[in-house]
């Protein structure tokens, strides 16, 4: 019992510290080519308002760029293609750009990234070579004023770049752009700055979509694996099989310390009709599913558990924009500043997906048992890794083992995704291996999740402990203060008359630890009411 009260303690530091944990970034790109945006001081109010901390612009305007001054909004700003050439040759035409368009409102408006040149091998007109030696300049200006350690210089590139990107691990860049891409990654190497790259995993589908399945493109969990010959690492996305190709391709050039950022990605909501995957239900889809993907620090195949900072395409549709009808559909918002469709931007809540119908209270979602072995087994190994349920319950010896079956094992692992992920049609499809109930799957000591769940601490204190989730409230908050308070005054006397224990033991740690514990006992009995 002494050890079930430590591991309970234990995770309740656990939780105390969580909150100063991060995944990767979430920011949005900020398009203007458009001719009915609202101002940007009420385009900085509705990104405060929606609670976005990373904003990428693409050039520097100075309007934009004051609008964000105060706000602790972090700007990523760009030297477009068309100023390279006047940035590469002179310094000083470097110098005065920073003296009239950085300095003024640095540090108030806080700058973290200057992108010189967008995606230049995309470029009609071949500034390429341009690129390196007006990256170099922005440093040595930066470096005049004591700011080269405090603002981040990169390039953004297009998945172009590569000359070979399936299988990922085959990732190859594109030897005619070696000229100014080996100068450059020396560059990033020298600088700690990351290669910057815009990944659409829509663009794939949309132009093979015999190849790319939609499930495949959106992170659906009712996605077939697709498996590397050559590492037999299995992709579940096209996103991860994306970066891990620039991985790999940076590997082959003996790069492969570099971060990789994602600077755009995103999905249409529109497009013109034979642009069919451009709904907003796919837009919604793919985009919360990107965000839970990069707040779990989820990874890829490639480098699994590392975070990745991204920035989602885009704030606005941009009407202005020439090409298909979905070019001028990528925003989140429209001009009058509504949602096209809602976004969690925690990456941690329940997002009503339209995509596969509206979530439904009183639900579960089990295993079928009309379909293979195979399919039950792939769909566990989904759940319970990139989809990041909590197996722990399934495991020998814990209260959801027995039976000890595939279905058993399965519908749990179903039932959580399914929960944790909207309680939709789609978060319990598995490739037609899960199927919705009304009746409730738990039984003996093994609950199912309810819709509603969440991961709270309340969760966690009562998988570590083995408590019953149906306790009330009241029953589960005064357990936890009753065993805490009972387990540190065994503490104490056993202390007071024993020899002290080694330092790094239980007990140590446990009376080390209780003076951190005793005061923020009322937040035990706060989150037992929550």
């Amino acid at each position: 019992m002494a050890r079930r009260h430590a591991a309970a303690v234990s995770a309740f530091l656990f939780l105390l510290l969580v909150g100063h944990c991060h995944g990767g970034k979430t920011g949005i790109c900020y398009g203007r080519n458009a001719d009915d945006l609202p101002g940007p001081d009420k385009v900085a109010q509705l990104i405060r308002q929606q609670s976005i901390k990373y904003v990428r612009i693409y050039d520097t305007n100075i309007d934009v760029i004051k609008a964000f001054a105060n706000t602790s909004v972090e700007l990523m700003v760009g030297v477009p293609n068309a100023d390279l050439l006047a940035f590469s040759q002179y310094q000083s035409n470097v110098d005065t750009w920073l003296k009239n368009s950085i300095l003024p409102y640095y540090p108030a408006t806080i700058i973290t990234y200057i992108t010189v040149g967008a995606e230049i091998t995309e470029s009609p007109i071949n500034v390429s070579a341009l690129v390196v030696p007006a990256m170099r300049n922005v440093h040595a200006a930066l470096k005049k004023v004591g700011l080269h350690k405090k603002i981040t210089i990169s390039s953004t590139h297009s998945l172009g770049v590569l000359s070979r990107s399936f299988p990922p691990s085959a990732g190859a860049f594109n030897s005619s752009y070696a000229h100014f891409l080996k100068p450059m990654l020396e560059f990033l190497v020298e600088n700690q700055a990351p290669f910057m790259v815009d990944l659409y995993p829509y663009y794939a589908y949309q132009n093979s979509p015999s190849n790319v399945s939609l499930n495949y493109a959106l992170f659906s969990p009712q996605s077939e694996g697709v498996i590397d010959p050559n590492t037999g690492l299995v992709y579940t996305n096209m996103f991860d099989a994306q970066v891990d190709s620039i991985f790999f391709a940076l590997m082959a050039l003996n790069f492969k310390t570099l971060k990789i950022m994602i600077t755009e990605t995103g999905w249409p909501h529109k497009g013109a009709a034979k642009e069919t995957g451009a709904t907003p239900d796919n837009a919604q889809t793919y985009n919360t599913n990107l965000i839970r993907h990069v707040v779990n620090d989820s990874g890829t195949p490639a480098k699994p558990g590392e975070e990745i900072d991204v920035y989602i395409f885009s704030l606005f549709n941009e009407n202005r924009k020439p090409g298909i009808e979905s070019e001028r559909n990528w925003g989140l918002f429209s001009p009058d500043q509504s949602s096209i469709y809602s976004i969690d931007w925690t990456g941690r809540g329940n997002v009503d997906i339209m995509t596969g119908g509206n979530r439904s209270n009183g639900t579960w979602c089990v295993a079928s048992t009309n379909v293979s072995e195979t399919a039950l087994q792939n769909g566990l190994n989904w759940a319970c890794g990139p989809g990041n349920v909590d197996c722990s319950a399934i495991q020998p010896s814990q209260p959801c083992y027995q039976p000890d079956t595939l279905v058993s094992h399965a519908s749990y692992a179903f039932n959580s995704y399914y929960q944790q992920n909207g309680a939709t049609d789609v978060a319990c499809g598995f490739g037609g291996a899960g199927m919705r109930t009304t009746k409730d799957p738990s039984y003996d000591t093994c609950v199912y999740m309810a819709a509603g769940y969440e991961k709270t601490p309340r969760s966690l204190f009562a998988n570590v402990m083995n408590m019953p989730t149906y306790w009330s409230d009241q029953q589960f908050a005064l357990t936890i203060v009753f065993l805490l308070l009972s387990y540190s005054s065994k503490i104490s006397t056993k202390n007071s008359t024993a020899t002290p224990a080694p330092s790094g033991s239980s007990s140590s740690l446990f009376a080390q630890s209780r003076t951190l514990l005793l005061p923020v006992l009322p937040i035990v009995i706060a989150v037992g009411f929550l």
